[in-house]
């Protein structure tokens, strides 16, 4: 850890891709007395989470609420719905989709992990972590599994690792167009509240995400939305399960309570949060992500930098990864631009260590925190010798400034 022999002056910039910055707005929230989880002060909150998350998955029915990261929700979304043995098909599209793929074996399930098998230039070492999930890939090897022994599919919504928001509607419609009844469960951990994601409307069996990315929290909810088809699977299925379970937590739920002792200040944040994603209106929350998308990605394309996400239909609207030039350790560009300008960035994981750096643009962000991250991060490529081409500073700034956002118009006028 770096030690500094002084206190930074003003805020840290933390434009990783989550945890994102926490408005004030939820740490006053979480700063309220820890009351009685059992009490009906708790029932009422408990009630008031339920029914909001809701509406922030899409779905009409149960989300689970855990007091854990989201590699918990990843555990119970497989435990309970399948069985030791059983054949899990997955798709790799970065970091956390390998990740997924190493628990579900470590669990004793089968894995099958599809890639998109194609050449790059840029990272000849890892193609498909340039891209999303190929629905036809999946249909094709459904339709070859005439005995149905694959019982799931799953796939990341927004591979945090990459920048990559893959097509959820796509895929639920390759699995139907080969008639195979496998669940499809879906990561969304970095995407919900973030990008558009429609849990019922996409036909997704169990849908996995947490705290800290687009709902503004500290880490440590995780959620399970589920689907009844997910429900009726879980009553025969054989993983172990105790903590994880659906049926302790979801009967409990109905009256606002946890089978255990809930993170009740996290909670208390958690309402907070929806009030204002709700308030704002997710429509309006989804355009204000692609509108800071499209303007930091104006910026790495001014520098003449590749975009780590190669294929511009499924840019995300939460994270840019970039990719520095052969030679240049990226992350001894994030080394320096965190101790000269007190920015942090996200790291290249797994096959992508030192060959690129990730810029988050989601949460309790603004146009200025960004053309200031963006400003940071030039800084830090010039002083790490990268030859840019045009400023990215310039490029962001006329991108904000000619795509004004929806409040600012209403204001104006």
């Amino acid at each position: 850890m770096l030690q500094l022999d002084f206190h930074p002056t003003g805020r840290h910039f933390l434009q990783i891709p989550g945890p994102s910055p926490v408005p004030d707005r939820i740490l006053r929230a979480m700063s309220l007395p820890t009351i009685d989880h059992r009490g009906p002060e708790f029932g009422a909150l408990g009630l008031q989470v339920l029914a909001g998350i809701k509406k922030i998955f899409k779905t009409k029915h149960p989300v689970v609420i855990y007091p854990s990261s989201g590699t918990g929700a990843w555990e119970a979304a497989l435990a309970n719905t399948l069985s030791p043995g059983d054949l899990v098909l997955m798709y790799e599209t970065g970091h956390f989709a390998a990740l997924w793929q190493k628990m579900a074996a470590r669990l004793g399930l089968s894995t099958e992990f599809l890639a998109w098998s194609g050449s790059d230039e840029q990272l000849p070492h890892a193609p498909s972590w340039r891209r999303g999930v190929q629905a036809d890939l999946i249909e094709a090897r459904l339709a070859k599994d005439t005995e149905k022994k694959i019982k799931a599919v799953c796939v990341v919504h927004n591979e945090t690792s990459t920048g990559v928001t893959s097509d959820i509607a796509a895929v639920r419609k390759a699995i139907d167009a080969a008639g195979h009844p496998a669940l499809l469960m879906v990561d969304s951990i970095s995407g919900l509240a973030s990008a558009d994601f429609r849990h019922d409307e996409w036909g997704v069996d169990v849908t996995i995400s947490g705290s800290q990315k687009g709902l503004m929290l500290p880490p440590g909810i995780s959620f399970n939305a589920l689907s009844p088809r997910a429900l009726e699977a879980s009553k025969s299925a054989k993983l172990p399960r105790a903590f994880w379970a659906w049926d302790e937590i979801v009967e409990m739920n109905k009256d606002g309570y946890w089978p255990y002792t809930p993170n009740t200040n996290l909670l208390y944040g958690l309402a907070e949060s929806l009030d204002m994603l709700l308030g704002e209106g997710l429509d309006k929350v989804f355009a204000r992500h692609q509108r800071w998308a499209a303007g930091v990605r104006a910026a790495v394309e001014a520098w003449g930098l590749p975009i780590q996400c190669a294929d511009p239909a499924v840019y995300s609207p939460v994270l840019t990864g970039v990719i520095t030039p052969e030679g240049v350790d990226a992350d001894a560009v994030r080394r320096l631009i965190h101790q000269r300008f007190d920015l942090s960035l996200g790291t290249g994981l797994g096959k992508l260590k030192g060959r690129m750096f990730r810029m988050g643009h989601l949460g309790d962000s603004n146009d200025l925190t960004l053309v200031a991250m963006v400003a940071g991060v030039e800084m830090g490529l010039k002083l790490s010798g990268v030859k840019l081409a045009a400023s990215g500073v310039q490029a962001t700034m006329d991108h904000f400034a000619s795509h004004a956002a929806p409040a600012a118009l209403q204001k104006a006028a």
